[in-house]
């Protein structure tokens, strides 16, 4: 069968497409015939060595999947050959099959197509869980998100909306900005480049504490970092929570004296943990997405679709900070 490997640490134009032997399921797996690919930004730390988790290479990246299970192994009772299913696997998705713990895989509802269905786990499941788990966001509050016409900033748009929030979003240009309000964001505000120094990020904190009012936003939703992150932490509420999710602009520095006088919590999002440490909730919360997927409150963004022999551009073109919504790549 054919996989996309990363032999070597580097960028996506290391990657190969080689023949590689079939996997056999092994105890507690099943073996998924791969039909789409959500590309995501740790594809591309995870070629390079830059990411929490670094796999024995030569490996396949591509965290998450759809398809069909093709073989089931030892002790799985859940699911049988021919069930459609997702799955979020961290890498080795990029390939025709892949052999997946079942614990990580739930079936499909009927309605959800593989290319929805790839494009859906990791980013409403990390959404779900950091606004929902560790925010315990609340109808009525007042939710930033930065990033917001990216995956997992559409996804935390949607979930805030449905969980009955006063969603304001933050994005770089008009256009991303208009996307996040037709998805739920009740306000906005365009940040444009990154910030990198004082005067520029007051000035965008400034406009933070103009849109949200004077009571300051509750929940703060950061899956950008960077310059950015202070600018939002000062137009936090008292007692607001604020949510680390990523750091496609750079690993903030935040002045610690900033939660001293916001007396606001600094929470961080590791949804892959998370679901390893406790799958009964990952499953639970899993149930709880497809339940606001089938009442139409929740619905991946694909901005474009790429075969699997580029796949490399796929996982370039996510870099780049350019794309809106998410990027899915589709194999015959």
């Amino acid at each position: 069968m054919k996989a996309i490997l990363s032999r070597i640490a580097g960028g996506p134009e290391s990657l190969t497409i080689e023949e590689i032997d079939e996997p056999m399921p092994g105890p507690g797996q099943i073996v998924v015939s791969v039909a789409a690919v959500g590309a995501n930004f740790p594809d591309s730390l995870i070629i390079s060595d830059r990411y929490q988790h670094k796999p024995a290479r030569p490996f396949s990246p591509g965290g998450e999947i759809s398809g069909v299970v093709s073989a089931v192994g030892e002790d799985v009772e859940d699911f049988a050959i021919g069930d459609r299913v997702l799955a979020m696997i961290i890498w080795g998705g990029l390939a025709e099959k892949v052999a997946v713990d079942a614990w990580r895989c739930s079936k499909l509802p009927d309605a959800m197509p593989f290319d929805e269905a790839a494009a859906f786990i990791l980013t409403y499941g990390t959404s779900y869980h950091a606004l929902v788990d560790r925010a315990r966001l609340q109808p009525g509050e007042t939710l930033l998100v930065l990033g917001a016409s990216g995956g997992v900033g559409l996804a935390a748009v949607e979930i805030g909306k449905a969980l009955g929030a006063r969603v304001i979003a933050a994005a770089s240009t008009d256009e991303k900005m208009a996307l996040a309000i037709e998805r739920g964001a009740t306000d906005g505000v365009v940040y444009g480049s990154d910030p990198d120094d004082t005067t520029v990020q007051r000035a965008l904190a400034a406009k933070f504490k103009a849109v949200c009012g004077e009571g300051g936003f509750d929940v703060i939703y950061d899956p950008v970092g960077g310059g950015y992150s202070e600018p939002a932490l000062r137009s936090i509420a008292w007692l607001g929570r604020y949510l680390v999710v990523g750091f496609p602009a750079g690993i903030a520095k935040i002045p610690l004296n900033l939660p001293l006088l916001k007396g606001c919590d600094i929470l961080g999002i590791f949804w892959g943990s998370a679901m390893e440490r406790d799958p009964v909730r990952h499953r639970t919360a899993v149930e709880a997405l497809f339940a606001l997927y089938a009442e139409g409150k929740v619905r991946p963004t694909i901005s474009k679709h790429y075969p699997f022999e580029e796949s490399a551009q796929a996982i370039i073109d996510l870099a780049s900070r350019k794309a809106t919504g998410k990027l899915v790549i589709t194999i015959p």
